[in-house]
């Protein structure tokens, strides 16, 4: 994720290599918001008249919200993800959107689940050691709901990668994570999903919630010292409950903000904003340092 200097700036890693819009956003920390409920009221009455709601937010374009639906364009991945999302919730994994189909306009469907997606300044309870184990078992529940699934004639709009163990999310981030009262109950923004070792996935939620990520406290007030990244590793991966090595997160973690790096300035190169370099350069920098403390695990 880029660096963010005003709050709601929620553009992922993955809206940067496909240029995918986000469903859910809030527009400031939850911990300030103002009268959400007059918000959710808002809403409410904009779905009630029929009228669309943009949702707003960072690189947000063409996704509204109608009463409790979301719609945003499709693309020839859209059927293979409404699959999936149905697969998924039939095994039981309901954090995820209800997939509905398309409508008349030819845009993609899901159902609107309610609650707060942390913008930027991020808000200090989602530095707690229960949201990141709640992050860890969901992620885990996800990916074993995944097993089954048809793979036949899939379209995905992010090429797969080997082993292909389960679907990944390729985005798991606590901005396409939806919380109550700061208990996580959802995961959404599932266009970027395809097959990839669970790894992956595990080293990218880590990267932006143990976190290493050196965006992560951008613009906040208050004192973050306490936190220690390692230590919370270790955390994230018992919640997930599988016996990664740190090393082996951390050097997934590597490759992957080395793809981030390169397909935000293949963007920039191609006419995207000028500002995806600055990204780019962030990702580098992120994965030396990752990649010494890697080295560091090794030598142990």
């Amino acid at each position: 994720m880029p660096s963010r200097s005003a709050v709601g700036a929620n553009v992922s890693g993955m809206d940067e290599m496909v240029g995918k819009s986000v469903d859910n956003v809030v527009d400031s920390p939850v911990d300030k918001a103002v009268d959400k409920a007059a918000d959710d009221a808002a809403h409410d009455a904009a779905g009630e008249a029929g009228h669309e709601q943009v949702l707003t937010g960072g690189n947000t374009t063409g996704v509204v919200r109608v009463g409790d639906t979301v719609h945003r364009a499709a693309g020839p991945w859209t059927p293979t993800i409404q699959r999936l999302l149905a697969h998924v919730r039939a095994a039981g994994m309901t954090e995820v959107p209800e997939p509905l189909g398309v409508d008349d306009r030819g845009r993609e469907i899901v159902s609107y689940l309610p609650g707060d997606v942390p913008g930027w300044p991020a808000p200090t309870w989602l530095w707690s050691e229960d949201v990141l184990v709640e992050a860890g078992r969901l992620l885990r529940g996800f990916h074993d709901a995944t097993a089954g699934f048809d793979r036949s004639d899939a379209a995905w709009r992010v090429p797969a990668t080997e082993p292909a163990e389960v679907i990944c999310h390729n985005d798991a981030a606590p901005y396409n994570m939806v919380f109550r009262d700061g208990r996580l109950v959802g995961l959404i923004d599932l266009d970027t999903a395809s097959p990839g070792p669970r790894v992956l996935d595990l080293a990218y939620l880590a990267y932006r919630i143990a976190p290493f990520s050196g965006d992560a406290f951008a613009g906040v007030g208050y004192d973050v010292g306490h936190l220690e990244p390692m230590a919370r590793l270790d955390t994230l991966t018992a919640a997930y409950g599988s016996p990664f090595r740190r090393v082996e997160v951390l050097r997934a973690m590597v490759g992957k903000l080395g793809d981030l790096a390169g397909w935000s300035v293949a963007r920039a190169d191609d006419g995207g904003p000028a500002e995806l370099r600055e990204h780019a350069a962030m990702y580098r920098a992120d994965a030396r340092r990752i990649a010494a403390l890697a080295d560091a695990e090794e030598r142990g």
